[in-house]
């Protein structure tokens, strides 16, 4: 009778410590996180009044098609996965054209980028003719296999919001029209002035 009382309080302590442990919640690594990326997700219009909500998309998207490009170029680009990465990518754009993506694609070759990170980032729009543009100027660093910083560029992303409506609510998608396109030339001319 003795031993049993004094196994109950360690039992109970020891039952107290077992359930008094938290838990701890994995998150999601990088490689997880990209697998489960595409450009399904759609975003209600009446949420987005703001130019802040729209610059927060626009920095995701762009984070997102960066992440994918990063994990395309330091594969084989001979598997399936990389033809579903692939894909993937493509689908961030307005037009499937893969000669928007190749230029993105060669940079990240040429510095051997393992990772990118997408900084300051605003949002503008441009007037020409009758056509509205949108445009996002940022900042991305990309970072070696060592995870030392390349540097820090700027870079420029034409985009494009397409109303997609859902059961009577207006919706849209977002699509990247270019990115880092060409700068187009000013259309002042040169030339001795007076």
């Amino acid at each position: 009778m003795k031993k049993i009382i004094k196994t109950v309080p360690l039992l109970l302590a020891l039952a107290f410590i077992v359930f008094s442990c938290k838990k701890e919640v994995t998150e999601l690594s990088d490689l997880e996180k990209i697998r489960n990326n595409n450009n399904t997700v759609s975003y209600p219009v009446n949420k987005m009044d703001s130019a802040q909500a729209i610059s927060f998309i626009t920095k995701q998207k762009i984070q997102e098609l960066l992440d994918l490009s990063t994990l395309y170029t330091s594969g084989n680009r001979d598997t399936e996965i990389d033809s579903v990465i692939y894909s993937q990518m493509k689908s961030y754009f307005s037009e499937d054209d893969s000669t928007k993506l190749q230029p993105l694609l060669k940079k990240l070759d040429s510095f051997k980028v393992k990772t990118a990170k997408v900084g300051n980032i605003t949002v503008s729009k441009e007037i020409i003719g009758t056509d509205t543009l949108d445009f996002a100027k940022f900042d991305v660093e990309y970072f070696d296999q060592k995870n030392k910083s390349i540097g820090t560029f700027e870079k420029t992303a034409q985009y494009m919001l397409k109303l997609f409506p859902v059961k009577f609510k207006k919706e849209f998608k977002f699509y990247f029209v270019d990115f880092d396109p060409v700068p187009r030339k000013d259309s002042t001319s040169v030339g001795v002035t007076k």
